[in-house]
């Protein structure tokens, strides 16, 4: 059974910082890429950033990029979201995400509030 954990969300003030969680579980998790997406009030959920298998391959949502940083440690069955420079527009529930066997696995999110 796939499980996704993620963590490490809170309450920042702008300009903070944040490293979130993703502890991945139920599949063979160094094969597969691994996605951080998030969904703000009232919005779609909007894909943040994707890292391939072995970190070769990393893409971002220009609206993050050079601030957020993602990683995964394959030993650990990990993915992690660094994300710097907070800015109020990234409040929003934050997801890890993974396809496998043809089917998408998300996790229950994990809250960023970026507010003075």
């Amino acid at each position: 059974q796939v499980q996704l954990v993620e963590s490490g969300g809170g309450l920042v003030q702008p300009g903070g910082s944040l490293r979130l969680s993703c502890a991945a579980s139920g599949f063979t998790f160094s094969t597969k890429p691994m996605s951080w997406y998030r969904q703000a009030p009232g919005k779609e959920r909007e894909l943040v950033a994707v890292i391939s298998n072995l970190s070769k391959n990393i893409n971002y949502a220009d609206s993050v990029k050079g601030r957020f940083t993602i990683s995964r440690d394959n030993a650990k069955n990990a993915v992690y979201l660094q994300m710097n420079s907070l800015k109020p527009e990234d409040t929003g529930v934050y997801y890890c995400n993974v396809n496998w066997r043809g089917l998408t696995y998300w996790g229950q999110g994990t809250q960023v509030t970026v507010s003075s």
